[in-house]
């Protein structure tokens, strides 16, 4: 597999990652930490740090709406707990 493809079904993971997140907001970050490690907040970090080592700055508030398909303050309003 050459590295284009590679990263065209990572990418394709990824967003299909964020997808099963944005549904499933009944999983909390808490949840997530506990059981896997990471949380909606640690992929938006990444995400950010990703953009950055391509050029590109993106704010924290601008790396979790990515993550969470919406203004994170919107998205604690109506999910968190």
């Amino acid at each position: 597999m050459d590295t284009d493809l590679q990263t065209q079904i990572e990418a394709a993971a990824f967003r299909r990652l964020l997808q099963h997140l944005q549904q499933h907001t009944e999983v909390q970050n808490i949840d997530l930490m506990n059981l896997a490690g990471f949380c909606r907040n640690c992929l938006a970090k990444w995400y950010r740090a990703a953009a950055a080592e391509h050029g590109q700055t993106l704010s924290e508030p601008q790396a979790r709406e990515a993550v969470y398909g919406m203004p994170y303050e919107d998205w604690k309003r109506l999910h968190q707990k």
